[in-house]
């Protein structure tokens, strides 16, 4: 899957490639991935997932960012 700017996209095809990513970027694929949703997000994309499982990456960023302040 290509993530990123249209001019400089990233191929992210395994975990390792998150670090490729910006900060924020990284972390919504690290907590997907907690979740067990990365391979479903590698071959469907991220439109595949379901309006739960986008809320509970959302609310994990959110409380993450919640936390740093």
């Amino acid at each position: 899957m290509l993530v990123g700017p249209k001019k400089n996209p990233v191929e992210i095809l395994t975990p390792e490639d998150i670090v490729k990513l910006p900060q924020q970027e990284q972390h919504k694929w690290e907590i997907a991935a907690e979740l067990g949703l990365f391979d479903k997000i590698i071959e469907q994309g991220w439109e595949a997932l379901t309006a739960r499982e986008s809320g509970r990456i959302g609310g994990m960023l959110a409380a993450a960012q919640r936390k740093k302040k």
